[in-house]
């Protein structure tokens, strides 16, 4: 708006600056050409010519005007400033000889390329103003003036200042009223913006607790009714079993309680992966060794080995470990084919401070670990969900794998 409104005031102020010079024109012309005028001027009567040279020099002496002509309607100078151009005939254009036919008074930038104006040349860019006069007898003329455009772009910068500044001071008073409702809008933008923040940490937060709530109500009830009832399954068998009693229906019986226990044990694994209450109660050793069971009942056997248990760390970042620990360990259960894990969890201090560091360390048949960034198969987003993961924590996560050669990750979470 700023730069409008100036180059607007200034356009705005050139017109005026024309408009001035050609009012100072018309002046001129009512002022000390009309009374000065002679009918036999027309006839260029050298007393006529004298007469109005005297006016015209007292003026031009007082004035910036560089010439002054006046023309007939046949285009013959019949007076000027400039004695050479008495008597010289030139063709006038069409908007000189309108003036004749309405009569107004009229500014130009002059075209100094014209034969007529050659005694005007190199005196830089001209203002022609021009407008009709009548000698006594009512024999029309066409006046005319030249003056250099430096007057104008004078009487334009002064113009173009003032209207620059009512411009710019308007609309800093228009800023100035904005900016008690700029401030308001952004302390409600902010206040929403923290609405939503907390809004979203309630939602999380009660994921959470019911998360908790699930896992520790099949816990304390189904998971310790089928423990109970795997046990008392295991007695009956073992009374079945009596040489009194029938060998088949203990087999049976046997047979249930392993299937007892075997679901018990899937339901344990369903809870941790819920939620682990160990990682509350027992810290991350006690959860990992629970991912590590989950996986060893699947056949891999899972080495875990826990340096430092990383008390150190807040609750996001011990939930931070066991969640990649638990991606890990998923991915090795699921794609890796691999016969021997290891999860390892150390300390690390460096001159970049301290850091808890988990490593997952596979013999599986690897993946190339581009290809699965950038065209993961189907449902395999698990590279992804681990980095999105760290980042979302301020941890740094590195990947070492290649087909064939197995797998490793390491986090490295920095200590507060």
């Amino acid at each position: 708006m700023a730069v409008v409104g100036v180059f607007a005031a200034r356009n705005l102020a050139e017109r005026e600056a024309v408009n001035d010079a050609a009012a100072s024109a018309d002046l001129i012309a009512e002022a000390v050409i009309q009374p000065a005028l002679r009918d036999d001027l027309v006839d260029q009567d050298p007393a006529a010519v004298a007469a109005m040279d005297d006016a015209v020099r007292q003026y031009l002496e007082n004035t910036t005007l560089t010439r002054i002509k006046l023309w007939t309607r046949d285009g013959t100078i019949v007076f000027s400033d400039e004695p050479r151009l008495l008597g010289q005939r030139y063709e006038l254009d069409a908007d000189d000889l309108e003036v004749f036919e309405d009569p107004q008074v009229r500014g130009e930038i002059s075209d100094l390329s014209e034969p007529e104006n050659r005694f005007e040349r190199g005196s830089g860019q001209m203002l022609e103003v021009y407008r009709p006069v009548w000698t006594p007898n009512g024999t029309p003329l066409l006046f005319e003036t030249y003056s250099p455009y430096d007057d104008v772009d004078v009487r334009a910068g002064q113009l173009w200042r003032g209207f620059a500044g009512v411009t710019l001071s308007s609309l800093l008073f228009f800023a100035a009223l904005l900016l008690p409702i700029g401030a308001r809008m952004l302390v409600k933008v902010r206040r929403a913006q923290r609405q939503r923040e907390a809004a979203l940490e309630a939602v999380v937060e009660a994921s959470a607790e019911e998360r908790r709530r699930i896992a520790g109500n099949l816990h304390d009830g189904v998971v310790q009714e089928l423990a109970a009832t795997a046990f008392t399954v295991a007695g009956a068998a073992a009374r079945a079993e009596q040489p009194t009693r029938d060998p088949g229906l203990g087999r049976e019986l046997h047979e249930s309680a392993g299937t007892l226990r075997a679901s018990i044990g899937s339901l344990r694994s369903l809870l941790v992966d819920i939620y682990p209450a160990t990682l509350t109660s027992g810290g991350l050793a006690e959860a990992l060794d629970d991912l590590a069971a989950s996986l060893r009942t699947v056949g891999v056997a899972v080495q875990v080995e826990v340096a430092d248990d990383g008390a150190a760390l807040d609750e996001d970042g011990r939930r931070l470990v066991f969640r990649v620990a638990q991606e890990c360990l998923q991915n090795v259960r699921r794609h890796a084919g691999a016969r021997e894990a290891v999860v390892r969890l150390t300390r690390e201090e460096d001159a970049g401070g301290a850091w808890i560091v988990l490593d997952v360390a596979d013999d599986g048949v690897g993946f190339d670990p581009d290809q699965a960034l950038d065209a993961p198969a189907r449902g395999h987003f698990g590279l992804r969900v681990l980095r999105d993961l760290a980042s979302a924590g301020g941890a740094e996560l590195l990947l070492d794998t290649a087909r064939g050669a197995g797998c490793h990750w390491r986090l490295r979470v920095p200590l507060p």
